[in-house]
């Protein structure tokens, strides 16, 4: 597995992670597929307290606590979760981020993280604040470096303007190109991009059409339209994993993409895919079948 640099933090993570999020809630299951990940080479791992209300940070400190020194760990902050657990509220201050900071800990079984995130945000944030409370948490040792999870430009802009972030977290993929239009931007304030949904929802694997059929459409693809597009892309290569996962590693920006899997069979499958050789001229074939969006909403 190759590694990258999260910006210029000195901090190198495994191109492919996994996303744990969709881990199943067992503990013991959990294990087996991050025991797998990790036999294949994968030593990024990312959660949040959001997820399950907490219980995935838990999961994943169980199935990670005797491995602790061969990886690299991150999660996120700022949506809290309502008392009587019906929805969560935004939160960024820095009371907020240092106190769970202290929770996730806990559940992560840990006495630091590798990276701490701001999982989401609005232009109306006092986004210098959430800043102060990272570099406080960095400056203790808490933190090794901290990023954002975010898809608005104008609030990535801010936040990376006014801090030392080393990554932003963006949905990115081959149907959904939004972000290319601020890699340079990110580049430029010594950051780098973690992807999520890489995948499409499964649009982009062995199961492609199957998941196109139930769906509702894609981003900006209408069904007819998505339907259309990753028939042609799934008629055109050998394996549509493989050329998903390459088309996001091509960018230099890119450190790593993150990768979902509820069992080990998709960890097996999507490293399978990660280790086929992919063409410069296969990738720019594929490219002339996807569409070129940009954000329409929340820019600078």
């Amino acid at each position: 597995m190759k590694k990258r640099e999260l910006g210029q933090s000195g901090l190198f993570v495994s191109e492919i992670g996994l996303g744990c999020m969709s881990l199943p809630p067992n503990k013991q299951e959990a294990k087996k597929i991050v025991d797998a990940a990790i036999d294949h080479g994968i030593s990024y791992f990312d959660t949040a307290d959001l997820y399950d209300k907490g219980q995935n940070e838990e999961v994943v400190g169980h199935a990670l606590k005797d491995k602790r020194q061969d990886i690299f760990l991150a999660t996120k902050v700022g949506n809290k979760w309502n008392e009587d657990g019906s929805g969560w509220v935004w939160d960024s201050s820095k009371s907020y981020i240092t106190t769970q900071v202290k929770e996730s800990l806990v559940r992560l079984q840990t006495d630091y993280l590798d990276l701490y995130q701001l999982h989401g945000g609005t232009i109306e944030d006092n986004l210098e604040e959430a800043v102060d409370a990272f570099e406080s948490l960095k400056k203790e040792g808490i933190i090794r470096a901290y990023g954002i999870s975010s898809i608005r430009p104008n609030v990535i802009d801010r936040f990376l303007s006014n801090s030392e972030a080393c990554s932003v977290m963006m949905q990115y993929s081959m149907l959904d190109r939004r972000p290319e239009e601020w890699f340079e931007l990110i580049e430029s304030h010594n950051s780098s991009v973690v992807t999520r949904g890489s995948l499409a929802k499964g649009m982009l694997t062995a199961e492609a059409m199957k998941r196109v059929e139930h769906s509702k459409g894609y981003g900006e693809y209408s069904k007819e339209t998505l339907i259309d597009t990753v028939s042609k892309l799934d008629q055109s290569v050998d394996d549509l994993t493989s050329i998903a996962l390459a088309f996001v590693l091509q960018h230099k920006q890119v450190s790593a993409i993150l990768a979902g899997a509820s069992s080990q069979d998709q960890i097996i499958s999507t490293m399978r895919a990660y280790h086929q050789s992919v063409s410069s001229n296969r990738l720019e074939q594929v490219k002339q079948l996807l569409r070129e969006d940009r954000y329409t909403g929340h820019r600078i």
